[in-house]
């Protein structure tokens, strides 16, 4: 019989975020993978480490910040590989991923490879949008409003599309484009409203109105929020 290979989301950054199924999963598996950068530590095994027992066998997938730089598919497919051999073998595998694993997750790459040849189970974990969310005190939304996520790569005409059909957004993946966005959100008026933050739960957490955040560029774990109403839940 095959192990079985568990997804499991991790949270934002706080370890006290992790589900009750989590840790049960992370402290009952022999083996534990998560994504990591070419040399240092990973940031995802780092949030679960408190429930790291020293018997696991762990597996970096490593791979560079910059994947348009990286034919990082080929990365999954050897992870795929190496993963498999262990469930093959019958041992469960946990591969962590930041935030939850089906929200713009790493795992899904590997869902993909793996799904139809091993069981899987995906833990949900609490998402970057709605930490994002609490750091800012405000609500995401209410009542009937639509509310749109949208990555910060896309263009600005698609954007400013997407930006005026809905009440209330998220923009993630903001990085480099934060001064790109900032300006457009200006002339389309809807800078007032926005809120900008980064590392949500992390000890270096920071949240200003994004009117006061002057730089041109913002760490990768960042977002935008705003809503048409300003106060969402009035």
């Amino acid at each position: 019989m095959s192990g079985r290979l568990y997804g499991v989301g991790v949270g934002p950054g706080d370890p006290e975020l992790l589900t009750i199924k989590a840790v049960n999963v992370l402290q009952a598996v022999p083996v534990v993978a998560f994504p990591a950068p070419l040399t240092g530590e990973s940031l995802a095994r780092s949030i679960a480490a408190p429930h790291l027992g020293d018997d696991k066998i762990e597996i970096p997938i490593r791979m560079p910040i910059d994947r348009n730089r990286f034919p990082v598919l080929a990365v999954y497919d050897d992870a795929a590989a190496q993963l498999g051999d262990h469930l093959a073998d019958g041992r469960d595998v946990a591969v962590l991923c930041e935030g939850d694993p089906f929200f713009y997750g790493s795992f899904l790459y590997l869902f993909a490879r793996m799904a139809d040849r091993f069981p899987v189970t995906v833990i949900p974990g609490v998402s970057s949008l709605t930490a994002a969310a609490a750091a800012s005190g405000a609500p995401l939304a209410a009542l009937d409003d639509v509310l749109a996520v949208l990555p910060a790569t896309l263009p600005d005409d698609l954007l400013a599309a997407r930006l005026q059909a809905v009440d209330a957004a998220a923009i993630i993946k903001v990085g480099r484009h934060l001064g790109r966005v900032r300006r457009l959100l200006d002339r389309l008026g809807l800078a007032e409203n926005a809120r900008f933050i980064e590392h949500a739960t992390m000890a270096d957490e920071m949240m200003a109105p994004l009117k006061a955040v002057n730089t041109e560029q913002a760490p990768y774990f960042s977002m935008i929020l705003l809503h048409k109403r300003g106060a969402a839940w009035q």
